[in-house]
This record gives C-alpha cells, sequence and structure tokens, in this order.
C-alpha cells in the first residue's frame, strides 16, 4: 500500500522503485568505468528499444522539448521547408519551435480530437517539396494517437525526413522505428520511459545523420549542436571517456536499469500491456457515461486518456475530490477546450491494481460532486476488459 496518492498524470509518472533506488546511490565521475559501461550500455539498450538497430542514440540532459529542438536545429537550415501534423498543443509548439530555425512551416490542424487526414497529408507532400515531416505521435494535451507507420511510408516516397514527436508514447506505444522508416524518433525520461524526469532521449536514423554531416551552414544552436554531442556518444558505446558536458550521472544510472526492466518484458507484451490498460480505461469512462477527447478509440492513446467532465461538474470540483480519493490526475491543456476535460496518465510500471485503484478514486470523486451512476459500473468495466481474454 502506499501511504500518499497515485501520480496518475500524463507524466512524471510514478516509477519502479528499483529505478529510484540506482538515483540514490553514491555519486560517481562521469569518466569512472563502472559508469562509462553502464552509459554505453544504455545507449545500445535504446536501440532494442526504439527497434531502430542501426540508429543512432543520444542521451541528454534535458527535457523533452530538448529532444525536439535537437531534431529541428541539426536537420534544418534557413528557408528548408518543413510539414507539420498537429494534433493538439505540442504540434504548434513544434512548428513555433521550428521557425526559429528559419523554417518555412506548414501547420496541418485537426479540430481537438481529431487526425488529419493521410490523403489530406500527401496531397499537401505532392503540392510542395518539403525538407521534413514532423507529428507528434500522442499529444499530451488531446490524448489523440497518430498511426507513425503511414508517415514513415510517406517519408520513403517522398523523400522526406520524418521526426516523430514520442515524448508520450515511446516505450508504450507500438514504435518500429527502422522498419516503419521513422528517421527521428524522441522522447522524454519522465514518461513512458519511465525514470524521473531531466533527460532527452532520441534515436536518429542513418539518414538523417547523413543529412546532419551534409548541412551547408553551422547549426543554430550551441548546446544542442551533435557535432559536439555525437563524438561523445560515440566514445561512450566504445567504452571510451569523453567530455563536452557533464552527463547526468545519477539520471543515466536510473535510465540503465529502467531500460533493462523494460527489454526483460519485452516490446511486444509491453505494447500489449499498454493496449490493454489503454482500453480498460476507455472501457470504464463510458461505463460512467463520460465521454472522451479523441472522437474514437482508433485514434485514442492507450498511454493517457482524456475523459470529459459531466455537464454541471469543473475541475476545480472534481480533481481534488479524486486526489482525495487517492489518485493525483492533471486538468487540460488544450487551449480550446481545457475547461471541459481532465486526463489520466497510464503508463511506464503502472499495475493493473494502480489502474482499478484510479477508477476507483474517479467514482468516488464523482459521487461526491453529486454526479450519479451505477455503484462500481467504471471499476466493473475495466475489471472485465482487463481479464477478457482468460
Amino acid at each position: 500500500m502506499k501511504d500518499r496518492p497515485l501520480l496518475m498524470i500524463p507524466g512524471p509518472i510514478e516509477f519502479d522503485p528499483d529505478v529510484i533506488l540506482a538515483m540514490g546511490k553514491p555519486g560517481t565521475s562521469h569518466v569512472d568505468p563502472d559508469f562509462i559501461e553502464l552509459f554505453g550500455s544504455a545507449l545500445e539498450k535504446m536501440r532494442d528499444v526504439w527497434l531502430a538497430p542501426s540508429g543512432q542514440p543520444f542521451i541528454m540532459s534535458g527535457s523533452g522539448t530538448l529532444a525536439m529542438d535537437m531534431a529541428a536545429s541539426n536537420l534544418v537550415e534557413e528557408g528548408d521547408a518543413a510539414l507539420v501534423i498537429s494534433t493538439g498543443y505540442f504540434g504548434g509548439r513544434y512548428a513555433e519551435l521550428l521557425k526559429r530555425y528559419g523554417a518555412s512551416v506548414t501547420l496541418l490542424s485537426s479540430p481537438p480530437g481529431e487526425v488529419p487526414d493521410i490523403l489530406e497529408i500527401e496531397k499537401e507532400l505532392q503540392r510542395k517539396k518539403y525538407k521534413v515531416l514532423t507529428f507528434t505521435h500522442v499529444d499530451t494535451s488531446t490524448a489523440v494517437k497518430v498511426d507513425p507507420e503511414p508517415m514513415g511510408q510517406l517519408g520513403r516516397t517522398y523523400g522526406i525526413l520524418t521526426i516523430l514527436d514520442g515524448v508520450c508514447s515511446v516505450a508504450g506505444e507500438e514504435i518500429r522505428q527502422e522498419e516503419w522508416g521513422i528517421d527521428v524518433v524522441l522522447t522524454a525520461s519522465q514518461k513512458a520511459i519511465g525514470v524521473p524526469p531531466g533527460l532527452a532521449l532520441l534515436v536518429a536514423s542513418r539518414q538523417a545523420i547523413d543529412t546532419f554531416l551534409t548541412r551547408k551552414t553551422p547549426v543554430g544552436n550551441y548546446y544542442a549542436d551533435w557535432n559536439n554531442w555525437l563524438p561523445i556518444m560515440e566514445a561512450y558505446e566504445a567504452r571510451k571517456p569523453s567530455y563536452f558536458g557533464t552527463p547526468a550521472v545519477s539520471l543515466i544510472s536510473a535510465l540503465h536499469v529502467s531500460l533493462c526492466q523494460i527489454l526483460e518484458e519485452g516490446m511486444e507484451p509491453r505494447f500489449r500491456r499498454h493496449a490493454t490498460i489503454g482500453s480498460a480505461f476507455r472501457t470504464a469512462f463510458k461505463a460512467l457515461a463520460l465521454d472522451q477527447v479523441p472522437r474514437s478509440d482508433k485514434v485514442a492513446a492507450n498511454t493517457l486518456s482524456a475523459p470529459k467532465y459531466p455537464e454541471g461538474i469543473s475541475g476545480a470540483e472534481l480533481l481534488p475530490q479524486i486526489k482525495r480519493a487517492g489518485a493525483i490526475l492533471a486538468g487540460g491543456l488544450h487551449p480550446e477546450i481545457k475547461d471541459s476535460y481532465f486526463r489520466v496518465g497510464h503508463m511506464g510500471a503502472v499495475t493493473q491494481g494502480d489502474l482499478l485503484a484510479t477508477i476507483g478514486a474517479i467514482e468516488t470523486g464523482l459521487l461526491t460532486c453529486g454526479y450519479q451512476f451505477p455503484a462500481g459500473a467504471g471499476i466493473n468495466a475495466a475489471f472485465r476488459e482487463l481479464n477478457s481474454d482468460r
């Protein structure tokens, strides 16, 4: 039993005790042989988690936004055309970020809860020559999921670099970077990877690295410049000491533990587990007669859910009651609809017990706020879904 509410927001998440234990070990030098081995091993394991056997991993001190910045600053030059597929707040952020590096940005946005049609995207690619195509796999503001495989196919067909913002998806949603032809897959440590905040993580394809190596102008971001960091990653993987900036030693130690846990579970079982938990949450909300932001289950994420508040009940009323009942949830983020919904993260080390406890807390909060429904409707529906294949 935890003596505190469950942290069920879309990151930071609940962390495995062994990951936290790794964070608390005595500090060591970033050029200590044991740390060099651990860092090199973490880089190698990232390829296995990303399913990108020939990709180039990067581990940087920073947030998911830094990972976005790394991809943009190293692959885009002044005047390059970029097509941004936006399904929420973070698609818009990527458009603004790319403009800082001189990109000519076209933004294809969908209404909250929807995904742009793949034929519309292809029509735009036929209309104009683009250098990069970016998309948010799971937008944390809407819980909407984009299918990455067709995006990779479009990239190969039209000779465009594809950048997948996987901050809320890597190690939770199915991603087969190399098989699907995605050039960059980026994320942050505090979500499905299962490590406290502070690491920006990215794997670049050989094509992305070649594009970087043949750019004509200097990278416009000194800290994120792969000219500075690529030799560091290569050195650590070769088990040699190197230095440009001090790595986050404790966080990388925790990352190594988490990557080992992820691979011990196996990527296929992990994808299935997140799919089952996501489906169970959606089933529970339907049983409680709560609508969701995603317009259909087909475009709904498995790593988080975005149910809408019942009519007449606000987040200011409901979320504190849910916290008192045992679960910390997040309010809405998308500026157009933020007061109409809340967000539940369910990724990483989350268990079926965490899921049922969270639904129970939501039910308690709803009842406290005067919302009427059959007692235990959400928990029972989720339980049946979790056990439907037994």
